[in-house]
């Protein structure tokens, strides 16, 4: 049995049932996933109803309907099979498509899941396209869904681009023209909306000295290139519209500004993905931006707006989205502010910070993200932030860099270490993970994550310090 075996089982699974309830994650990885396999059924003459929710918890199981449509959970409920269990719902009325760290648990969920099959590189919406081509071959039009999903859940991060079943995915999109595969692109976000000075100031892995975190310095850096700064409309250039001949130079550029600081130019570039079908200028141009618009929308819980542009929805939906991108994008700079005015704590392998309850859990990771480019980028950062619904509760937000992960760091298993030996529960991926655990145990769920880092930094041995 491989993964497509799993697949194929699902999806003569699902086809047998009627409705069918899915229940999915907010996130982009989670909306994609849930529109490619609503729509594959609905076009099987399926009823499906949706469900959303940030994660499974006890409060949120309420969300679940207790009727006997069949329960397909996406992006969630590998880790939660107790939780499943306790609800009460039997082996045969759920599916589980996810891409986390299976939890063993008293009922034998039917589950379809990358990691069980050694492809850590690969989303909920790469495994929901899987089931989704099984139901009909004809739903490769889904494909860009997928790679929205892979993107938005980093799966490209590390290795500058989707690899294995996730890559493939992308290729049988590009075969039917629904996905641009760029080779070796500039490894920047916002190469389809922001301005090239904007875009390249942005970027900070490759951090570029002189050019990452200075608008300026960027301006100056493609102004010495004579590379034209608007066109002819008189708007500013974006990357995408950038001649080969001056992409060529500022590539050459970036790279010996990058050697001459003694660093890596192998990030420097990627692969990138852009859909055909829609218009410039707008960030559902590229699966990076079009991954932001869909968690601008789940963050700020109307995460049916973005399944609703999933289903290609340009009009109000579309709006909405808009409105919310921008919101979101500015809550997350006041949030990015915040941290660098305040500060952080360091500890031997760690910094962290507390911000109450000035910002919605859902965006602190972000935040955190972001703030770690402009701080210590050799200790992983930690955000905890309050729950209003739950006073007793904390949520915790950790990211990290690829290279630190290259050196032995994982985040998502320092998380769940921690908080489950104080009464919590966390997961995610090496590179970000989460967890919520007791208030009361804030700071000894610090000083452990502290420790199980310094752990996995000795176990990794110094060739990888």
């Amino acid at each position: 049995m491989g993964l497509i075996d799993d697949a194929r089982a699902a999806a003569r699974d699902m086809v047998c049932h009627n409705p069918v309830t899915i229940v999915s994650h907010i996130d982009a990885d989670g909306i994609a996933g849930e529109t490619i396999l609503a729509q594959a059924l609905a076009r099987e003459g399926i009823e499906v109803k949706s469900v959303f929710v940030r994660q499974l918890e006890p409060l949120t199981m309420r969300q679940v309907p207790r009727d006997t449509s069949f329960k397909v959970f996406c992006d969630l409920g590998a880790g939660q099979q107790n939780l499943l269990a306790e609800a009460g719902l039997r082996e045969d009325e759920v599916l589980i498509i996810d891409h986390h760290v299976s939890q063993e648990g008293p009922c034998s969920y039917r589950q379809v899941n990358g990691i069980h099959y050694g492809y850590t590189k690969l989303s909920a919406a790469g495994v929901a396209y899987l089931v989704a081509r099984e139901i009909d071959s004809g739903n490769t039009d889904l494909a860009r869904l997928s790679v929205i999903g892979n993107i938005g859940d980093m799966m490209a991060r590390e290795d500058c681009g989707l690899i294995g079943p996730a890559r493939e995915i992308a290729l049988e999109g590009s075969e039917a023209g629904w996905v641009e595969i760029r080779g070796k692109d500039l490894n920047c976000y916002g190469v389809s909306t922001r301005p090239l000075h904007v875009c390249l100031a942005y970027n900070d892995d490759p951090f570029v000295p002189g050019i990452s975190n200075n608008v300026n310095g960027a301006m100056k850096f493609l102004q010495r290139m004579k590379v034209p700064l608007k066109g002819e409309d008189g708007n500013w250039v974006v990357w995408e519209e950038v001649s080969d001949e001056h992409r060529r130079i500022i590539t050459s550029a970036l790279a010996q500004q990058l050697l001459v600081n003694g660093g890596n130019v192998s990030r420097l570039f990627c692969e990138s993905y852009l859909f055909p079908g829609e218009p410039g200028r707008t960030p559902l141009r590229n699966a990076q931006e079009f991954a932001t618009l869909l968690n601008s929308c789940g963050r700020w819980s109307r995460p049916r707006i973005g399944g609703s542009i999933c289903r290609g929805d340009r009009g109000v939906a579309y709006r909405q989205a808009e409105h919310m991108l921008t919101n979101h994008r500015a809550i997350i700079r006041e949030l990015l502010m915040y941290i660098l005015d305040n500060g952080v704590c360091e500890l031997s392998h760690l910094q962290y910070i507390h911000v109450g309850n000035r910002y919605p859990d859902t965006i602190v990771g972000i935040g955190a993200g972001m703030a770690l480019s402009k701080l210590n980028r050799d200790k992983p950062i930690l955000i905890m932030v309050e729950q209003p619904e739950d006073p007793e509760l904390t949520k915790v937000s950790l990211r990290t860099t690829e290279q630190m992960v290259a050196r032995g760091v994982d985040l998502q298993r320092a998380a769940m270490e921690a908080s489950a030996s104080l009464g919590g529960a966390g997961g995610g991926h090496r590179v970000a993970a989460g967890a919520s655990i007791p208030r009361e145990n804030e700071q000894e769920f610090v000083k452990r994550v502290n420790e199980l880092l310094a752990g996995q930094y000795a176990q990794a041995g110094p060739g990888h310090r």
